[in-house]
Formats: structure tokens, C-alpha cells, sequence
């Protein structure tokens, strides 16, 4: 139900509006990154490449940056904010935790309305009750809420145009991520790999909710077009055992990237359900019987009808949750390759061939990996049998397996959190966590909407003087040109800019921009609570505006071990900072 807030003079200034919002086309959608004066889509682009080519804002002057306004999200509801902000037509429009979204004067930062998907008692949210975002077509903006609907709303007024279910929040489903549009298909994943549902993408239309395509990510489930079975994904049983394909996870839960050059969709599929990879049948073939795909893997889609193009799987045999949902960005390379760029959670940054996924790279970009001693010419990984958490059925009392020390933790060397690409310096900037766990396997059962585990652990650093490090990491060579260490976990967004600047947030609150070719830090400002969420950037009447929110949170104080006690200190809070560069002062030194 809408929970409708709106000031009487803002009622009176709509009803009195003599023109409509200015519609939002796909050719809009196309030309984000190089329209500067608005944000339309997730990732600034739908590529991700999280880029902005302004440059009045720069190296030389950025420390003339200075707050604009700031926005409260109020109330309790604080937890974890990882929402980017959209900006259209004088308005901002941004999510927030338990499933809010506000659109906001652009100018002034007041509120002028705010919507409030008011959730049942029940949901099942894995990793805090965030949101990360929304997206904008025609004169509606969508987003997605954690009992697993999708909720259109006009851009003007707020109004509910359709409201959607994708799946069933009480079976573990959830929806955390920013849609994506395409062609006038509003393109969604699901979340809740954690409690053995199946990872999907879905497409629906944006102006009346109809559900067009579905296509699950496990092998054996039928796809679907205009409400008809369409083509099974892979083949039933190719690498999955018995029945276990019915309950085989990979959620889509960070939602996709969109390759207009290709016409591709490419989604990330998380870890594989349960975590126990013995009771998939791993074993220790590596033949592919026990690969247990499409998990782990990278997934490229046809738009229109939802076929399946190739996939990339990063960690077959995935036993220790390295989710393989991490975004994919297209980008051009220094020679005019065409290439993808993705930083695994398992901690290698692979590079692959945009015409067909084709394997061309990968390199380490945390310092201690124990799983796998490196990635074979094929792409495939050199597996560490050693460091497979025990088999629970060779132990004496068949409870526990063999407890194994593992780098990356399950919370990867990179989560969710957007890395961005240079087309200035051809460099990737990623934030990425140097940190291992003590892990176990144990047995489980399926049982709806309950956690499908069949695992223990508990994370620790690596490191006694930082966790979090943004690494600027050339992709044709893998080398790391710079690192900035941080003492708890990164979990917030990066971006760049033409103007030579590297901004993202930590932790501890300090919303920083650094050289993007030597990493020298050159302004930071504290925003009062921990940054988990992603930063913009836009131009109006001649001055370039920052924007990012504060709100600390998300899976680290939930799931962090040693390292959750690490940063219990840091508080929560609920506030988008908006900051500006004078015009009078972008000249200055």
C-alpha cells in the first residue's frame, strides 16, 4: 500500500503544473553516460561502467567541493542505505532500506513525495533490508521490494501504476536490486539463494506489468515466453544429481548489465544451494559431471525472447559461496578490443570477449587466495583440493567436516559493490576486501523457506592494519597500479570521472575523491555514518554536482565474524549528501 507523503504546497504546485514530466525514451537510456545533465540508469550507463565524462570538476579544484543540501531518510528504518541515486527532469529519486522510495527537489533537497511498500511480517532478507536503487522509463520509475514485487510509479506523483509478485517471499525470494531496461522490458532478478529457491531473470513490460520471458539460471527449469513454456536452461541432470537442480539456488540478485553493441543481457548467478558441495556430487571429477550449472556463473541473454547466448561459470564445483553475481562491464580496451571486465568474488578479475564470453584473462586481484592455485588457459579453475571444506559423511560422528582456513571469505575479495572504469586512464577501480574464513561443511535438508546451508564459518582479516582496499587495476596486464587501504570493510560504490577523480565512500563514513592515476587522496568530507552506497555525478546551469548516501550497513555486521565485532562501533544513520562546486571557485586553485 502507498504510504503517499506530499506537502500542500507542493500538491498545489503539481496540480498547477502546466507541463508533464518529459518522458524517458530508450534512446535516453542509451545516451546516459553522455548526457550529463541527468543519471537515468544504474551504473551511470547501462554498460556499468560507473564513468562520467564532466570535467569541470577536477584534480586541481575539487577541493572547492562543498555541501549542497542533505537529505534524511528519517525514522528507525536506518540500516543499511546502497541505493545510487537517479536524477530527471529537477528531481532525485532514491530507494531506501525496508523497501522506501523518495523523489526529491533537485534544487533544495526537500521531499516531494515518498512511497512505502509497507512489507509483510515474514520476508526472508539474507544480507540487511537494503535497496539498491531504481530505474526510469517513460513517466514511470520502477523498483523492487523485499517481499519479491516489482512497483511501478509515476514520476510526478507517486502513484502506483501496477505493482507486480515475482515469486513467493514466504519459499526465501526477495528482490534487493536495481531494475534494468531494455527496449521497453523492465528486466529483473531475485534473490534468496540462501534458502534453496531458483535464481531467474525475468521481463516484464513497463507499461502494464505483463510478464513477457522468464529464464531460470539452473539447468533443468523451462524458460518462459508470452506464457508458454519456451527452452529448457542446459540439460536435465547434465551436472546436477538426483533432483537437487528442483532446490539449485543461483539467485540473480544484483540484477544485469546491458551490452547495446551486442544486444546482450548479461547476469551474474550466485552460489549454487546448498553450500555443501558434497552433497552436489562434486567430488572430485573434473569432468564437468559436478559443475552444478549455470551457478557461479556469468549469463548472457537475448533481450527479446530470453535465450541464452553463452555463459561463463567462474567457479564450477563452487563450495565456498563465491556467488558469481558480480557485475560484467563492456569497455574497449587500449588496443579497440571489445572485451567484459569482472571481479569475482572468488578474487580473480577476469577479462572475456564481448562477441561471444570467450575466455581471454584472468588475474588475482587479492593477495591470498587458497582455493584454487591459479585459472587454466581455458578460464577454469586449478583447484586446491586441500582447501574443500571436509566431506561431514567421512567425519567420525557425521556432523562436521573437515574445518578448512579459505581465502576469500564467503564475502568475496569483491561483493556487490560496483567497481568503475576509466575511459581516461583505462583502468579499473575496484573496492575489494582482504579477508579468509575458518569454513565447514555440515549436513542439510531442503525444507521451504527455511536456510539451505549444510555449512559453518566464521571470518577473519588477513591483516592486522586494513580489511578494505580500492586497487586501480590495469585489465590488459592485471597489474595493480595503486591501493588505498582502509581498516574495516569497503562495501560502497566507486565511480570516476573525465575530470581525474576516483570517488567512493567507507565505512567510516568518509565520502573521499582520489587521483585516479596515482591515488593520492585529494578531498574527503564526513558524512556522519558508514558509506554503503553509490555515488553520482551530474551538471546543472553550468556547476557539477556529487551525490552519495550514508547509511552504515548491509551484510558485514551481519555475517562479519571477528570482523563484525571489528566495526560494531560504527553508527547507522540515513542521509543522501548532495555537494557542489561554485561556479566562482571551479577556476580556482
Amino acid at each position: 500500500m502507498n504510504k503517499f507523503l506530499m506537502t500542500a504546497a507542493v500538491v498545489g504546485l503539481l496540480a498547477g503544473a502546466g507541463s508533464a514530466t518529459a518522458q524517458v525514451t530508450e534512446e535516453d537510456l542509451a545516451n546516459d553516460q553522455a548526457s550529463t545533465g541527468d543519471v537515468l540508469t544504474n551504473g551511470m550507463g547501462r554498460h556499468l561502467q560507473r564513468y562520467s565524462p564532466l570535467e569541470t570538476l577536477n584534480k586541481e579544484n575539487v577541493k572547492n567541493l562543498q555541501p549542497a543540501w542533505a537529505f534524511s531518510l528519517g525514522g528507525e528504518k536506518q540500516r543499511g542505505q546502497e541505493t545510487q541515486p537517479l536524477v530527471h527532469d529537477g528531481m532525485m529519486y532514491i530507494t531506501g532500506s525496508y523497501s522506501r522510495l523518495y523523489a526529491i527537489d533537485l534544487k533544495t533537497g526537500s521531499e516531494v513525495w515518498q512511497y512505502d511498500a509497507r512489507l509483510p511480517e515474514g520476508i526472508l532478507p539474507c544480507c540487511d533490508v537494503i535497496n539498491r536503487g531504481g530505474a526510469i522509463y517513460g513517466e514511470n520509475i520502477y523498483f523492487g521490494t523485499l517481499d519479491a514485487r516489482l512497483v511501478a510509479l509515476n514520476l510526478k506523483t507517486g502513484d502506483v501504476v501496477w505493482n507486480k509478485k515475482i515469486e513467493d517471499y514466504k519459499a526465501g525470494y526477495s528482490y534487493t536490486a536495481a531494475p534494468l531496461i531494455v527496449d521497453g522490458k523492465v528486466i529483473v532478478g531475485n534473490s534468496g539463494g540462501e534458502f534453496g529457491i531458483v535464481g531467474t531473470v525475468y521481463a516484464y513490460d513497463a507499461e502494464n506489468g505483463d510478464l513477457i520471458w522468464t529464464r531460470p539460471t539452473i539447468e533443468g527449469h523451462m524458460g518462459t515466453l508470452n506464457g508458454e513454456e519456451s527452452t529448457m536452461t542446459g540439460e536435465l541432470n547434465a551436472s546436477w544429481p538426483g533432483d537437487m537442480w528442483k532446490t539449485g539456488g543461483g539467485a540473480t540478485w544484483l540484477g544485469g548489465s546491458y551490452d547495446i553493441e551486442t544486444d546482450t543481457l548479461i547476469f551474474g548467478a550466485g552460489n549454487p544451494a546448498p553450500w555443501n558441495s558434497w552433497l552436489r556430487d562434486a567430488g572430485q571429477n573434473n569432468d564437468g559431471s559436478g559443475d552444478n550449472l549455470y551457478a557461479a556463473s556469468r549469463i548472457a541473454i537475448d533481450p527479446s525472447n530470453g535465450e541464452i547466448k553463452w555463459h561463463f561459470q567462474t567457479t564450477p564445483r563452487e563450495g565456498w559461496d563465491y556467488d558469481g553475481v558480480n557485475e560484467v562491464v563492456a569497455y574497449t580496451d587500449r588496443e579497440g578490443n571489445k572485451r567484459y571486465a569482472t571481479a569475482d568474488r572468488n578474487g580473480f578479475f577476469y577479462v572475456l570477449n564481448r562477441e561471444d564470453g570467450a575466455f581471454v584473462s584472468a588475474t588475482p586481484f587479492v593477495k591470498d587466495i587458497t582455493w584454487a592455485e591459479g585459472i587454466d588457459e581455458n578460464g577454469r579453475p586449478i583447484f586446491n583440493e586441500a582447501n574443500r571444506p571436509g566431506n561431514p559423511a567421512e567425519a567420525a560422528d557425521g556432523a562436521k567436516g573437515e574445518v578448512v582456513f579459505s581465502s576469500p571469505s564467503f564475502l568475496g575479495g569483491k561483493n556487490w559493490m560496483p567497481m568503475a572504469f576509466s575511459q581516461k586512464t583505462g583502468n579499473f577501480y575496484v573496492p575489494s576486501n582482504e579477508w579468509g574464513m575458518d569454513i565447514w561443511n555440515e549436513p542439510i535438508t531442503y525444507k521451504k523457506g527455511a536456510a539451505y546451508l549444510g555449512s559453518g564459518f566464521t571470518i577473519k582479516p588477513n591483516y592486522e592494519d586494513h580489511i578494505g582496499s580500492l586497487k586501480a587495476i590495469d585489465p590488459d596486464t592485471g597489474e595493480i597500479k595503486w591501493e588505498f587501504k582502509n581498516d574495516a570493510p569497503l562495501w560502497g560504490g566507486v565511480m570516476t570521472t573525465a575530470g581525474g577523480l576516483v570517488f567512493t565512500g567507507t565505512p567510516e563514513g568518509r565520502f573521499i575523491a582520489f587521483d585516479d592515476e596515482t591515488g593520492e587522496e585529494l578531498w574527503s568530507f564526513q558524512t556522519g555514518s558508514g558509506i554503503v552506497g553509490q555515488p553520482i555525478t551530474w551538471e546543472t546551469d553550468g556547476e557539477q554536482y556529487v551525490s552519495v548516501i550514508s547509511g552504515w550497513g548491509g551484510a558485514v555486521p551481519l555475517w562479519g565474524g571477528e570482523v563484525a565485532k571489528k566495526v560494531n562501533y560504527l553508527n547507522q544513520g540515513g542521509l543522501l549528501w548532495t555537494f557542489r562546486l561554485p561556479k566562482e571557485l571551479a577556476s580556482a586553485n
